[in-house]
């Protein structure tokens, strides 16, 4: 949310007044913001390099009020047999236009289906904050439709799902609240002051906060693969001693790695993000190619 919300702050005033309309005006259609989304088929599916001979996918799962284009930049650093499809939910970006969803179940029902095309070929999940607990959830829903699993799950800034929310619940609350919220994370108060941008935002951040606060978590075996845990050393929301309790939720190992940076390091520690990521998936593809080989099949 941030990051979408300084972007079209930092238009001038005749674009951003503009947008601002196109918002008000969208009826079920939502405002095409992005030339790769504009070319996707698919609305929750964003190839910001699209690579059909892929070998692997990693499906991009955004914070709360958070879209796709947190993830634009991430093909970069990735290796180049791994295709990123960073997933849009309903309510921002492209589709700003669209109720977003309040509980986790209809929603997982709804991702799950979305990218049933793609599972054609190993993939792994990253979450941040929301979207990690978001990817935990994805993982046990496909395990227990199809058995299917992600090769590894990479979770960042979330505490391990068994842990109670200790945070006071506000999507109830009134608009001022958020704000207050929104100030302390860091967001411009010019952002704030703009009450047409809070009046289009706002409701997609409450029903993300609504989601995360109904969440109810269920114990169900430790999930047969890897958990890469990412943490920011000076994220007041989440501890250490959060992220030290995910391994309960790990049948095939998990690590732990502390990144500079508040709750929202994957902005201010995107190098060392993408890199750690991008080595571990580059494990991921040779181990691919052993099986491959000793198969005698060919890779893609």
């Amino acid at each position: 949310m941030k990051d979408v919300a300084e972007r079209i702050a930092a238009l001038d005033p005749a674009k951003q007044a503009m947008l601002l309309q196109r918002l008000r005006q969208s009826s079920g259609q939502a405002p095409v913001l992005t030339a790769a989304a504009e070319a996707e088929p698919s609305p929750w599916v964003v190839r910001y390099r699209p690579n059909p001979g892929a070998r692997m996918r990693l499906f991009c799962f955004s914070y709360a009020g958070g879209g796709a284009s947190v993830f634009r930049t991430w093909p970069e650093a990735l290796p180049p047999d791994v295709e990123l499809c960073a997933i849009q939910l309903p309510g921002r970006e492209s589709r700003i236009g669209q109720p977003a969803f309040t509980r986790i179940g209809p929603l997982l029902a709804a991702v799950a289906a979305a990218i049933e095309p793609y599972l054609d070929r190993p993939f792994a999940f990253y979450g941040h904050s929301m979207g990690a607990l978001v990817s935990f959830e994805l993982a046990r829903q496909l395990r227990r439709a199809s058995g299917r699993l992600p090769l590894q799950l990479y979770l960042a800034a979330y505490r391990a799902p068994h842990l109670p929310n200790p945070n006071f619940k506000i999507y109830h609350l009134p608009s001022e609240v958020f704000k207050v919220v929104l100030r302390a994370e860091g967001t411009a108060e010019m952002i704030l002051q703009n009450e047409e941008l809070m009046k289009v935002m706002l409701p997609t951040l409450r029903a993300d906060f609504e989601l995360c606060d109904t969440y109810e978590h269920r114990t169900e075996p430790p999930l047969e693969c890897p958990l890469a845990i990412f943490g920011g050393l000076d994220d007041v929301r989440i501890s250490t001693a959060d992220l030290e309790e995910w391994p309960r939720h790990a049948g095939a190992g998990c690590s732990l790695t502390m990144l500079p940076g508040g709750h929202f390091f994957l902005h201010s520690a995107q190098a060392q993000l993408c890199g750690a990521i991008a080595d571990s998936l580059q494990q991921h593809l040779d181990a691919l190619g052993l099986r491959e080989r000793a198969a005698g099949s060919p890779s893609r």
